[in-house]
């Protein structure tokens, strides 16, 4: 295979379900701009969509991996390599806990550097001390950890794509792996999933929906882990921001929409404790994500840890303002205060607090706004595959010249 001739490309995931988002969501775009581009896309998995993955598409099934949680990924990672020793790929590729793949593309980011991340959750130092203490004894901690080894320090070394200079920096900093082996290519999303011509008819229904005002200026959290997300210290920001002189009276008009995860039932006590349970909506699963960015006036996102979040590039590309950590790798695509603002530490409330203040301002979110649409515009989806491709091929001529 030379230029730009057609590849047999192998994808290797445990699930595609794309409606539950993500990575899965991301396999299907990609698949569908891969076939229309005439290559033929091949994937190895256990269950997945057949109504919500590209028609052409190659589907290999392995057995549902069973039993306990940090063996799984071991079963299903030599599932894979046993299917695929019964057919001939031009490239292979890995997007979670498998090995021996041509390119290996952890969107997820590093355990080692997850598990680190993690411990930061806990505000009091005390009990930061007591979950690492704990993470010593957790069999799927250390099972993961030597996953990963065998991933990136085996035999075979596989291109790495990364999607964050901060990952990139990760597997540098963790493993030593050589810049040589690693690609950053940002993340990116299908702008056809985030059509606008009926914006103002479904910000309208989303708010009449959930309470709100037409005046409200409204924020918005989408996450599932809401506890990694950041949601706690977001929550006691909102009482900070409520409660300081300087933003209190826009304050007034504040509200912000939780979306994603159903059980939200002990963060709702906690807004009660707080005393700001009437700016807060809670408001779980949302199959039509794209109301409620249309429905929000700025997106605030206080991750803990997030290699390159998604959200916050739909955010962009919706036109919203963004406030989130740089704990975020997609924090290295915003300019602040252009687009929004990224915090230091989620846990600051004054920090936080004062970020989202500003954007109270509707001056501001306005020329926020139109700086967002700009930064999500110079990185597209195609730029993303263009980039994606040229890994690829690389990815090929090492095998080849093997």
């Amino acid at each position: 295979m030379t230029g730009d001739a057609a590849m047999n490309i192998a994808f290797c995931y445990e699930s595609v379900l794309p409606a539950r988002g993500g990575c899965e969501t991301y396999i299907s775009d990609l698949s569908r701009r891969l076939i229309a581009d005439g290559h033929e896309v091949h994937l190895y998995a256990c269950r997945w969509d057949e109504n919500a993955l590209p028609q052409g598409m190659v589907f290999h099934k392995l057995a549902p991996v069973a039993g306990v949680r940090f063996l799984r990924p071991w079963r299903f990672g030599q599932q894979v390599i046993d299917a695929m020793r019964l057919h001939r790929h031009d490239v292979t590729v890995g997007f979670d806990k498998t090995w021996g793949q041509d390119v290996l593309y952890p969107q997820g980011g590093l355990h080692a550097a997850s598990a680190d991340y993690n411990l930061k959750k806990n505000r009091n130092p005390i009990a930061r001390s007591f979950a690492r203490l704990v993470k010593l004894f957790d069999l799927a901690h250390w099972s993961f950890l030597r996953l990963e080894r065998k991933q990136y320090l085996g035999a075979y070394r596989p291109n790495i794509i990364v999607n964050s200079f901060m990952v990139r920096d990760h597997f540098q900093h963790y493993y030593a792996v050589s810049s040589q082996d690693l690609h950053v290519v940002r993340s990116a999303i299908d702008p056809g999933r985030f059509l606008e011509h009926d914006r103002l008819k479904r910000r309208q229904a989303y708010r009449e929906q959930h309470g709100l005002e037409p005046s409200d200026s409204v924020a918005l959290f989408a996450a599932m882990n809401y506890r990694l997300k950041g949601l706690d210290p977001l929550l006691r920001a909102v009482k900070w921001m409520v409660d300081d002189p300087e933003y209190k009276e826009k304050a007034a008009s504040f509200r912000l929409v939780v979306a994603g995860n159903p059980k939200f039932g002990r963060y709702e006590r906690q807004a009660k404790r707080l005393g700001i349970a009437d700016k807060i909506r809670f408001v779980g699963h949302q199959p039509e994500i794209r109301n409620a960015y249309f429905g929000a006036d700025f997106l605030v996102h206080p991750t803990f840890y997030d290699p390159c979040s998604l959200v916050v590039l739909e955010a962009l590309a919706c036109g919203l303002p963004v406030v989130t950590t740089q704990n975020n790798g997609a924090s290295e695509l915003m300019t602040p205060p252009q687009e929004g603002y990224v915090v230091e530490n989620p846990h600051d409330a004054s920090e936080l607090g004062s970020s989202m203040g500003k954007l109270l301002d509707s001056a501001k979110r306005s020329q926020a706004s139109q700086a967002a649409r700009k930064t999500a515009m110079q990185w597209t989806f195609e730029h993303h595959y263009q980039e994606l491709l040229n890994v690829f091929r690389e990815a090929v001529r090492r095998k080849q010249a093997a």
